[in-house]
């Protein structure tokens, strides 16, 4: 390549458009910019052969795209929602919400095509297009109209679970790939079965915990849901259950945790549903006649890590074998844990919190600020029967009615909202840092030199 045409393919600097405050029009010119700068960044090569100075010519023009959407989305964030929602009578999951901006705005968020190129890279070879998808949604967040709409779509059953609640009503078991769910009297238990990695979190299992959740929470038969994870691969741990070991890292390495489907996914779909419960009945006025809410038990054995820990924080009973513990690395990762800096606090005070968050530290069922995450620690033969009565306690008809009033009470949906809006951008962000490539590179490293 030419010296002069390496340089004119950095010298794409075109101030934002000036917009106008009219949506039709501003669209347009948003379409135009981002075409221009697409263009440009075109000429350079794909990310892991750009050298010299590409790199960063093509950061700055991502930086420059990125800065017209953001005040595009600014000026028009409820007339874009509204627009392709039809005034929120439409409710449209996450996927398929960026998936209409892209049509209905071009340049706005990535299109398939961009998507679909950014998925088959590692993460370190990505232009980081999830990070406009983030920067959307937390527009869409931020808004209390939008935002609530948003929320409330992603707490409607999904389509797999209804097509599977007619079997699961009659049979009782539904075995999906990553999670088994089966009903035992008035109790549905559901099993992490994603034993090659110590049931950690990846795409799939997200997606089938979601499944699994719905089918709990539709089911009339099931009083209460238990979370348990099952038997394991690994050699340390080998035909042993483990709860869960987090975000799978190896996962994130290959550029396969999705930020739609993944880091916002889990926390606007079964997470918040186990929750706040599953929106059956959109048109009526109270929650707590729009909602399907059920207790839920989670039975931890030897250990909870990272995302595994947060989701003990919406459970209503935690049953720990004694020789568990739980722990969110989110310094030494280097991403946000997600929902845990909101929940952790007002479970175990602020103190303990920053420890937990900001060092590091590791909490073992048999610390005495263990009861602060757990109601009760058993012996590993003692795990069953604990259970047992776990579910018999919480199946009383008041008990979720309750407990429905105490979570509206200790996370109300507009708290909820507007840290998820600021989480969107934080969470996409740390993702695509440097030092959390170079980590999960160098573990990623460490791992095939083991094999």
């Amino acid at each position: 390549m030419s010296p002069r045409l390496a340089s004119a393919r950095l010298s794409w600097d075109v101030p934002a458009p000036e917009f106008t405050g009219v949506l039709r029009t501003d669209a347009a010119l948003l379409t135009a910019y981002v075409k221009a700068g697409e263009h440009h960044l075109g000429l350079l090569p794909p990310r892991p052969h750009r050298a010299g100075d590409q790199q960063p010519g093509a950061e700055h023009i991502l930086a420059l795209t990125r800065a017209a959407r953001r005040a595009f989305i600014t000026l028009h964030t409820n007339e874009i929602y509204d627009q392709l929602t039809e005034v929120r009578t439409r409710y449209l999951r996450v996927d398929a919400l960026l998936a209409a901006a892209a049509e209905s705005f071009p340049g706005l968020v990535p299109d398939q095509a961009q998507v679909v190129a950014e998925a088959a890279q590692i993460q370190a070879h990505k232009d980081g297009r999830e990070v406009d998808q983030a920067m959307f949604c937390g527009a869409v967040l931020r808004s209390a109209t939008a935002g609530t709409h948003l929320i409330e779509a992603m707490l409607l059953p999904t389509a797999g679970a209804c097509d599977l609640l007619e079997e699961f009503r009659r049979v009782g078991r539904i075995a999906l790939s990553t999670v088994v769910v089966e009903r035992k009297s008035q109790a549905a238990y559901v099993t992490f079965r994603n034993a090659h990695c110590l049931n950690a979190e990846d795409n799939r299992l997200i997606a089938d915990l979601e499944t699994a959740v719905d089918l709990v929470l539709l089911d009339d038969q099931v009083r209460v849901g238990v979370l348990r994870g099952g038997e394991v691969d690994h050699r340390r741990y080998a035909g042993r259950r483990v709860f869960s070991a987090g975000i799978n890292l190896k996962d994130l390495r290959n550029g396969d945790i999705s930020f739609v489907d993944f880091l916002l996914g889990r926390e606007l779909g079964y997470i918040h549903k186990m929750a706040r419960g599953l929106l059956v009945n959109p048109a009526e006025a109270a929650w707590v006649d729009r909602c399907t809410s059920k207790p839920w038990v989670g039975a931890v054995e030897s250990f909870a890590i990272g995302g595994g820990m947060q989701l003990l924080l919406v459970l209503d009973r935690v049953i720990a074998e004694s020789e568990a513990f739980f722990s969110l690395p989110a310094a030494e990762e280097g991403i946000v844990p997600g929902l845990g800096n909101l929940r952790l606090t007002r479970m175990v005070g602020t103190r303990l919190a920053r420890q937990i968050i900001l060092q590091g530290r590791t909490i073992h069922a048999k610390d005495p600020e263990a009861s602060l995450i757990c109601d009760e620690i058993v012996p590993a033969a003692g795990m069953e029967s604990a259970i047992d009565r776990a579910v018999q306690e919480l199946s009383a008809p008041a008990v979720a009615a309750n407990r429905s009033m105490l979570f509206l009470a200790e996370e109300p949906l507009d708290l909820y909202r507007t840290y998820l809006a600021e989480f969107a951008i934080a969470q996409a962000s740390r993702a695509y840092s440097s030092d959390v490539l170079d980590k999960v590179e160098r573990r990623w490293q460490q791992s095939q030199n083991r094999n």
